[in-house]
């Protein structure tokens, strides 16, 4: 073989020399930025901090948090709210496993995320080496979310962001782990090469068009019904078929039950809405056409005494598994849900679908009594506040303010508030959702009004509102529209447990007479302590009116509340007590 001259190859090693190059850190934000990334939720650290100074550099807008649970649980509603997958970012290990509740709970709830973190070495992490937070992020993840994803070379980050994008929106959604060794960022390659190895996901989530067997068999079952019911889940939300979904409803004249992140795809205050009436919605029913919601525990599984009997069921998926989950599915209509109300919508006709009189005229006459009946306990003026006076005061905001975003959690404070507080718009309540988990406030807030532009209004319980209270800080330091309201009785469910042993506090309870809205005033946001509805009222509007970060302490009496809110059914009771 001949020799090169040596005039040569320094030529070929100045021509590479004179290569622009790129590396992992502009690669990755270069195929974020492909896919119309904009926002990315995260704690800085090692070794993902360069990572999010370059992002924000390069103009992603990057939100840090205190913890990456609520940064996570950020990312996941971004991706409800817009569709498109939230970005969380954190770093290794013990900052991975604080983003994984948040994963998981994405995946439960089918809202699209990404779960990006840092990790250590491979070749150290498989042989055990002790590396610097050493853990197998990828084997930890993988049974918690919809797929997982390591990469390992920088010419490989366009797949993998295309696949952890396809795999977050398409089908049911939910989240994905995407794991980046610290090693990957600093790789170097042609620049040329590495923009030539990016991916723009095209139709990430496809439209999945029904059979058409499935609609005609869900119309002739629909068709001989008596007693039907639409109950309208979160998915159906999630859809963003809101034109459809009304035209179906108010076409067939049938009711609607809507779950509480379902609420205002029609508004609450809507003629057909059945959700003052829901135990006998629920029971007299007899064919049940559920769009986008699972009968899973909040519905009780579609069986017992909530049911009154068997029904029949038509279901609205895109996943073929969840039909029979728990009852028989007696007409199954598997595909995206604007297909799926699109072609119902095509075949249903008023004279054929319509209920009986007599089942509409029931289920009014239901609604108004239980509304007449509450109508008195919202409009308390108790001195202190119980929980149906503060919600009542809270209710008319909304009302006066449909357009705003309204964050629930808590025990009571979120029971309650999802059956007094009426939803006029389509994706306006944000809550626990299917897991019931407790800490989504500050992170849901956060992302709400970054995502929307929208102000925002949590209300929280006290006990929820510490999971994540911290966050308090991040909303001023971002200057968000955020009022955070939390109801305060002093305790988990109520503050009057006591502790008959020793001096300990009871494990229920809290500091008496806290003041949570000192703590926001630390940060340079508004603190107001509100002891009445009126009170509470006017602290609400002049926040929402003045869009700064507020806090309210809603003090209520320690004696409102009940164990575990309505739930308490689920909370097992001691048949011996121990002396």
């Amino acid at each position: 073989m001949a020799s090169v001259p040596a005039e040569t190859l320094r030529d070929s090693e100045a021509t590479q020399d004179q290569r622009e190059l790129t590396d992992g850190f502009n690669l990755i934000i270069d195929a974020l930025k492909l896919n119309g990334i904009k926002t990315i939720y995260g704690v800085p650290g090692i070794p993902i901090t360069d990572f999010g100074r370059m992002a924000q550099a390069e103009g992603i807008r990057v939100i840090a948090f205190r913890h990456e649970q609520h940064a996570g649980n950020a990312a996941a509603i971004a991706g409800y709210l817009t569709k498109q997958p939230g970005i969380c970012l954190t770093v290794s290990a013990p900052g991975f496993l604080n983003g994984l509740t948040a994963l998981a709970n994405a995946t439960t709830n089918c809202f699209p995320m990404i779960l990006i973190s840092g990790s250590s070495e491979r070749e150290i992490v498989d042989l055990q080496q002790g590396d610097y937070e050493e853990m197998d992020q990828l084997a930890i993840a993988k049974p918690l979310c919809k797929a997982a994803f390591r990469v390992l070379h920088a010419e490989d980050i366009g797949v993998g962001v295309a696949r952890a994008i396809r795999a977050a929106v398409s089908g049911r959604p939910g989240g994905v782990y995407l794991d980046l060794p610290a090693k990957l960022f600093g790789q170097v390659m042609d620049a040329e090469e590495g923009k030539n190895s990016l991916i723009k996901v095209i139709d990430p989530a496809p439209a999945q068009i029904p059979s058409a067997e499935s609609v005609e068999r869900a119309l002739e079952l629909l068709k001989s019904a008596e007693r039907p019911l639409i109950i309208l889940g979160k998915g159906a939300a999630y859809a963003q078929a809101d034109d459809d979904i009304r035209a179906l409803i108010e076409k067939t004249g049938i009711p609607f039950l809507p779950m509480s992140m379902a609420k205002g795809i029609l508004p609450d205050t809507h003629a057909q809405c059945a959700g003052a009436a829901r135990s006998l919605a629920l029971k007299e029913s007899d064919v049940v056409m559920l769009i986008g919601a699972r009968l899973n525990w909040l519905l009780s599984q579609g069986k017992g005494k909530a049911w009154g009997g068997k029904k029949q069921f038509i279901q609205i998926d895109i996943e073929p598994r969840e039909m029979d989950s728990n009852v028989e599915i007696a007409a199954p209509v598997v595909g995206d849900i604007g297909s799926c109300v699109a072609a119902l919508l095509e075949g249903v006709t008023a004279d054929a679908h319509s209920p009986s009189a007599e089942w509409v005229d029931a289920v009014k006459t239901k609604k108004e009594t239980n509304i007449a009946k509450m109508a008195p306990r919202l409009a308390n003026d108790n001195h202190p506040m119980d929980f149906h006076g503060a919600l009542g005061a809270l209710r008319t905001v909304i009302k006066e303010r449909p357009d705003a975003i309204l964050v629930n959690e808590g025990a009571n404070t979120l029971d309650l508030a999802r059956g007094i507080i009426d939803m006029y718009n389509p994706r306006k309540r944000l809550d626990v959702g299917t897991w019931g988990v407790m800490g989504i406030g500050m992170g849901f807030s956060v992302a709400a009004a970054i995502e929307t532009g929208q102000p925002v209004l949590a209300i929280e319980g006290d006990s929820a509102f510490g999971f994540s209270g911290m966050e308090i800080e991040t909303i001023c330091r971002y200057n968000l529209p955020v009022c955070v309201v939390v109801f305060n009785n002093g305790g988990i469910y109520r503050g009057t447990d006591v502790n008959e042993r020793n001096s300990d506090p009871a494990w229920t309870t809290f500091v008496s007479e806290s003041r949570y809205d000192k703590m926001i005033e630390a940060f340079g946001g508004i603190g107001v302590n509100a002891t009445t509805p009126e009170e509470l009222k006017q602290a609400v509007d002049a926040a929402m009116d003045s869009g700064k970060p507020t806090l309210i302490n809603a003090a209520i009496n320690p004696a409102a509340g009940s164990e575990s809110g309505r739930i308490g059914n689920l909370n097992p009771q001691s048949k011996l007590q121990k002396k």
